[in-house]
């Protein structure tokens, strides 16, 4: 009768799972419906393309300082000579 039991609880549980799945699904368009009324949209994450473009871009900007830097020091020396 235990087996029962285990086969009752895995088919309960499966059952449970496929109900919020299927509810999750009906109630996707009503939260996002709310989400844009109120204007609480969730912002998505950022893919892997633009994680890179912004890597990249703090880099530039970051070598550009420097760039700039060494470039006025380097004026500042001939100008002193």
């Amino acid at each position: 009768m235990n087996r029962h039991f285990e086969d009752a609880r895995y088919y309960l549980k499966r059952a449970g799972e496929t109900a919020l799945k299927g509810l999750r699904d009906e109630l996707e368009p009503v939260e996002q419906r709310a989400r844009e009324l109120t204007g609480r949209e969730e912002e998505p994450e950022p893919s892997r393309a633009e994680k890179a473009r912004t890597g990249v871009d703090r880099v530039r900007a970051t070598v550009e300082r420097e760039v700039e830097a060494a470039v006025t020091t380097a004026r500042e020396r001939l100008a002193s000579r």
